[in-house]
C-alpha cells in the first residue's frame, strides 16, 4: 500500500471510518498488546466494506506502528489499548497539509540530514549526489522542468545521512511537494546561475565533510522559499 500524505478527500474519509470501526471492535473485544484481531474476512462481513478497505486501513496503522502483521499468522495489536486509542483519534483527525506545512516540514529535515551527510558521506554518496546534482543542472540549463530532478538532489543528500527514517520521511514528502509546488510563485525571479551555483556550494560542502558550511549552503538554499512561506 502507498502511504500517502494528501489522500483524497474521499479516500480519507473511507479510510477513516474503516479505522474507527476497528478501534470499536478492538475496544469491545477490550484487546491488549500482542493480541490477535479478528481476520480481514471477519471484519470485511461485519463492517460491510472490501476486504481491500479493510486492508488498506490495516496497513496505515501499521505504519504509525499500533497494529503489527505477520503472515500466515495474522494481525495483532502492536501497543497497549491506551496508547492505540490516543494514537487513533490522533491519525483520524489529521487534515491534509498544506503545501506550506510540506515545505516546513521539509526544510527542517534537509538542515539535519546535510549536517549528517556532512559527516557520514562515502564516496559512493559523494558520486550519486554528483550524478544528481549534473541531472539537475542539466535540464535547468536546457530550460526543462528541473524540480524531479532537484528533489532527488535532496533524496541523495538524505541517503548519505545514514538515517533510514530520514529517507523514509523524505519519500513521504516528495510526491506530495511534486503535486502541490506552487512553481510560478515560488519560482519567479530565479536566476539559473545562481541556483547552480547554490546546488554546487552544498555539494562542495559535503564533500569537504563541514557540517556547519553544509548547513549554511542548505539555509541560503532555502532562503527565498522560507520567505515565501512565510508571507503567507
Amino acid at each position: 500500500m502507498k502511504i500517502s500524505l494528501i489522500d483524497n478527500h474521499a479516500n480519507r474519509t473511507l479510510q477513516n471510518v474503516v479505522i474507527s470501526k476497528i478501534r470499536d471492535l478492538i475496544n469491545a473485544k477490550n484487546l491488549e498488546s500482542g493480541d490477535k484481531l479478528p481476520s480481514e474476512r471477519i471484519m470485511s462481513e461485519k463492517f460491510d466494506v472490501k476486504r481491500n478497505h479493510i486492508r488498506e486501513a490495516i496497513r496505515k496503522l501499521e505504519f504509525y506502528g499500533v497494529l503489527r502483521s505477520i503472515s500466515q499468522s495474522g494481525t495483532f495489536l502492536a501497543i497497549g489499548l491506551t496508547g492505540f486509542n490516543g494514537i487513533i483519534d490522533e491519525i483520524i483527525s489529521l487534515d491534509v497539509p498544506s503545501f506550506n506545512e510540506l515545505v516546513e516540514t521539509r526544510i527542517s529535515l534537509e538542515f539535519k540530514t546535510v549536517r549528517l551527510a556532512s559527516k557520514r558521506r562515502t564516496d559512493i554518496d559523494l558520486k550519486r549526489i554528483k550524478e544528481a546534482l549534473v541531472a539537475f543542472k542539466t535540464k535547468i540549463i536546457a530550460g526543462d522542468d528541473y524540480l524531479e530532478e532537484d528533489l532527488l538532489f535532496h533524496l541523495a543528500i538524505a541517503k548519505a545521512s545514514k538515517n533510514n527514517t530520514m529517507v523514509s520521511l523524505m519519500l513521504l514528502l516528495i510526491p506530495p511537494i511534486l503535486k502541490t509546488y506552487e512553481r510560478d510563485t515560488v519560482c519567479e525571479g530565479d536566476q539559473i546561475s545562481s541556483e547552480i551555483k547554490k546546488h554546487e556550494n552544498i555539494f562542495l560542502a559535503i564533500e569537504a565533510k563541514d557540517p556547519e558550511l553544509a548547513t549554511k549552503m542548505m539555509n541560503e538554499h532555502f532562503y527565498k522559499l522560507s520567505r515565501h512561506i512565510k508571507k503567507i
